[in-house]
C-alpha cells in the first residue's frame, strides 16, 4: 500500500536487480512501484529509525482496483493487501475500500481497516477505521479499535496533510511536502511534524525531514 505521499519512490538498484520488471507495464490495469526513504512514516508515525525500501503490485479495472505492498520495518517485513472501488462525478471522487495490513518479526501485530474517502479539485478527505488484534507473544494483550481522519490539500506538487486518530488511540500530526519527476524518477522531500502521543521514540513530539526517489511502471 502507498501508506502516504512519500511513498512514490524506487531506485534504480531495484530495476537492475530484477525485483521491478519494466515489462508489467505491458499488462493492461497492472502497475508496479518500488520505494526507498530516508525513514518510514506511516500516518505520523516514525516506522523506522533509519532508511526503507518497499514495492508494490496493483491491478485496476474500471472503478475496482487491488494491490499489494511490502516494506522493510526493521524487525521484520510489512505486507498489506488492499481493494477499492471509486467513482469520479466531474471534480468530485469518492472511493471505498478494506485494507489487510500483516506483519512478520515482532514488529507489530495485524490490524484490518475499512477506507472511506472524498475529493474535489485538489482537496481530499479520508476516514477509516480499524481494528488492532490482540499478540501477547509481542507484548499485545488486547485487541483495540482506532479511527483516523486525514484531510489533505493538492497543488502543483505541492501538499499539506492534517491526520488525527482516535478512540483507543490518540494524536495528530503536519505533513508538508513536494514532489516532482526527474529524469524519469520521482524525488519528493517532506516536513512530519506529529504529537507526542505519536512521538513514540521520545514522547514529546518531533518534527522529521524525509526524502524520497523512485519510479512507477
Amino acid at each position: 500500500m502507498k501508506k502516504s505521499l512519500l511513498s512514490i519512490a524506487l531506485t534504480s538498484t531495484l530495476v537492475t536487480s530484477g525485483l521491478v520488471s519494466p515489462s508489467v507495464s505491458a499488462v493492461e490495469g497492472l502497475s508496479a512501484n518500488a520505494a526507498v526513504v530516508s525513514q518510514y512514516f506511516f500516518r505520523g508515525i516514525a516506522q523506522t529509525s533509519t532508511a526503507s525500501a518497499s514495492a508494490g503490485v496493483d491491478y485496476e479495472v474500471g472503478n475496482f482496483s487491488v494491490g499489494t505492498w511490502i516494506a522493510d520495518v526493521q524487525d521484520g517485513i510489512e505486507v498489506d493487501f488492499y481493494g477499492s472501488y471509486g467513482v469520479e462525478l466531474g471534480e468530485f471522487g469518492l472511493s471505498a475500500g478494506f485494507t489487510s495490513y500483516q506483519y512478520t518479526g515482532d514488529f507489530d501485530s495485524a490490524y484490518n481497516e475499512i477506507n472511506l474517502g472524498a475529493s474535489y479539485s485538489f482537496f481530499s478527505v479520508s476516514y477509516n477505521v480499524g481494528k488492532h488484534s490482540k499478540d501477547a507473544s509481542i507484548g499485545i494483550d488486547s485487541e483495540s479499535d482506532y479511527d483516523f481522519l486525514s484531510l489533505t490539500a493538492e497543488y502543483e506538487g505541492f501538499y499539506a496533510t492534517y491526520g488525527t486518530w482516535g478512540q483507543d488511540f490518540n494524536g495528530d500530526y503536519i505533513e508538508l511536502g513536494y514532489g516532482a519527476e526527474v529524469a524519469g524518477f520521482d524525488l519528493g522531500v517532506a516536513l512530519i511534524a506529529n504529537s507526542k502521543e505519536l512521538d513514540l521514540e521520545t514522547g514529546a513530539g518531533d518534527e522529521s525531514l524525509v526524502f524520497s526517489i523512485g519510479k512507477s511502471f
